[in-house]
């Protein structure tokens, strides 16, 4: 690789080879970026001119979105990110948390806050409102069995630029997109993994 190329595009690079080596070796399972379904709750945020992206699994059988929301946040990765917050932003939370913001329960969970539920869907909102992850289901059908395409987005919104008055991403999140693409690979490929057990 040459010296000096950007941490973008070598997440460009790096998320594509992750994504072909799971194909490879099973069409279930795989991982890829995908544009956001229509009624994604996330649309809004995008209307709005935040940077979205969508990230999709296929998984085999009937998984319920609490199910889905369950395994995403008790990853062993996730609760690496629980850990940072806990002892950064004072901000703990712990698995029974997690089982009651699945079911509907709670909206408060560590340092994000629920901005809206839909049918099969969840969008979080950090406490700084810069930052949100959204986390959907959908029922299909792959060889004529059932099985269900999870979804995995996040969104940042921009924040005025006091220069220029312009709305701007920043320089460190331009920085960070290509970690950004590469986390949330291994997030929806952890929380694939917790699913299917």
């Amino acid at each position: 690789m040459v010296q000096g190329e950007s941490a973008a595009k070598r997440g460009r690079l790096i998320v594509p080879a992750l994504c072909f080596q799971q194909r490879t070796n099973s069409a279930l399972f795989s991982i890829r970026s995908r544009a956001l379904p229509d009624d994604a709750l996330l649309q809004a945020c995008r209307a709005n001119g935040a940077f979205t992206d969508c990230y999709t699994a296929d998984v085999a059988g009937t998984i319920s979105h609490e199910q889905f929301v369950t395994a995403f946040y008790t990853t062993f990765v996730f609760k690496l990110e629980r850990a940072i917050l806990k002892w950064a932003v004072s901000k703990p939370s712990t698995d029974a948390q997690v089982r009651q913001l699945a079911s509907g329960e709670i909206d408060q969970f560590s340092a994000w806050t629920v901005e809206k539920r839909g049918p099969h869907q969840l969008l979080m909102s950090d406490m700084n409102g810069r930052t949100k992850s959204w986390l959907m289901v959908a029922s299909i059908v792959i060889d004529d069995k059932p099985a269900t395409r999870l979804y995995f987005g996040s969104a940042v919104v921009p924040v005025k630029n006091r220069k220029t008055g312009n709305a701007e991403l920043g320089r460190i999140f331009r920085a960070l997109l290509g970690f950004h693409k590469i986390y949330s690979v291994v997030l929806l490929r952890a929380a694939v993994a917790k699913v299917k057990k």
